[in-house]
């Protein structure tokens, strides 16, 4: 079995720490490695690293060497620029279908935490096994909800079609992304809804024969790219990609499968998205009024803030802080409210257009 994990992303919302050329998946959010570390390590030892493919942007190349030494540097396939979802998935799928395409693969992204790797592993294998026995299936992995969130996909499941291994897999039903707050506490209260992770276990032929009927435009691209001669490789690549359509892999195919190919799993597998500071928070925090800190930081009489310090020759000390986050870097001190962590993409975009665009 393969796994393929992403780290795309570019990292706005966990600014200033998160930048152009070191964005958020190569950066010390927890602890002393990063989140694409964090996702390679909850897969092992199941999974051996030659089995293990990092799908990322060119530029990041060095980082990926100098985090991940123990993946093959072929697994490591690179975007010469950024697209969207699709395209990036297409070129993964593309290029291992020539060597595995019979073999089940699981699709994860980095920038999250998962607290229960075991059941995490425990599901990917056995849905890895029954695709393996019917190699026309997609499988979601759910997270069973712990609250009633806007910010996520949800996935409505209907009957139960079999257990395997004490994994339930249910029939799909329909997908929500972002709902409103009426609708997302209909969604936690109806107990048929799991939250959309964007993490799958079908079979690479699987994914490649949906990429090639939904969306052959990118596969012509790429088929011509995974047949290049290795010396003439990087000049198809770069010059083929380019000419891909930016477009989302939910467009591009997932929205476009027969419910009847799809199961989805709802199980608690401890699962938070940390791509924004008030989130981090809300994964790390054993109750709402923690102080989630990290490097040197003094609090008193403080409670609910996030306060993360990057400069070893500084403290940074809070007196009656409240619901803040604080978050110092070399070059750059951010102060708001945890209230306000969505409005950090705009204020980023806005950086990025002016004078202090060195700060992106």
């Amino acid at each position: 079995m393969k796994a393929i994990i992403f780290a795309g992303g570019e990292g706005k919302r966990l600014w200033p720490l998160s930048r152009t050329n070191s964005p958020k998946q190569f950066e010390q959010i927890i602890g002393n490695k990063s989140t694409i570390q964090m996702a390679v390590d909850r897969l092992t030892p199941e999974f051996h690293p030659k089995d293990i493919y990092i799908s990322t942007v060119k530029k990041y190349k060095q980082v990926l060497i100098t985090q991940l030494p123990q993946i093959p540097q072929q697994n490591f396939i690179l975007e010469p620029e950024k697209k969207d979802v699709g395209p990036a998935v297409g070129l993964v799928i593309g290029i291992l279908y020539k060597k595995f395409k019979d073999e089940p693969v699981v699709i994860l992204w980095c920038d999250h935490l998962v607290k229960k790797p075991d059941i995490f592993k425990k599901i990917i294998l056995t849905a890895g096994d029954l695709v393996s026995k019917d190699k026309n299936k997609l499988i979601f992995i759910g997270q069973k909800p712990r609250f009633a969130s806007q910010n996520l996909g949800w996935i409505e499941f209907g009957d139960k079609i079999k257990t395997i291994n004490g994994i339930d897999f249910f029939s799909l039903k329909s997908f929500k992304y972002r709902p409103d707050a009426a609708e997302a506490n209909l969604f936690f209260k109806n107990k048929q809804y799991s939250w959309n992770l964007g993490y799958f276990v079908s079979t690479i032929s699987f994914i490649y024969e949906q990429f090639m009927r939904f969306s052959p435009q990118i596969m012509v691209k790429v088929n011509k790219i995974a047949n290049a001669d290795m010396a003439d490789f990087d000049n198809v690549l770069n010059q083929e990609y380019q000419q891909m359509p930016e477009i989302s892999f939910d467009n591009a195919i997932l929205e476009q499968l027969d419910p009847k190919n799809i199961y989805v799993v709802n199980e608690d597998i401890g699962w938070s998205d940390i791509g924004a500071w008030d989130s981090l928070k809300d994964a790390l925090q054993k109750h709402q009024l923690e102080n989630i800190t990290q490097g040197s930081v003094l609090l008193s009489e403080s409670r609910d803030n996030l306060v993360y310090n990057y400069d070893a020759k500084k403290t940074i000390v809070g007196l009656d802080l409240s619901e803040m986050v604080v978050i110092n870097t070399k070059d750059v001190l951010l102060i708001t409210k945890k209230s306000s962590s969505s409005k950090l993409k705009k204020l980023v975009n806005n950086l990025s257009k002016g004078d202090n665009q060195h700060l992106v």
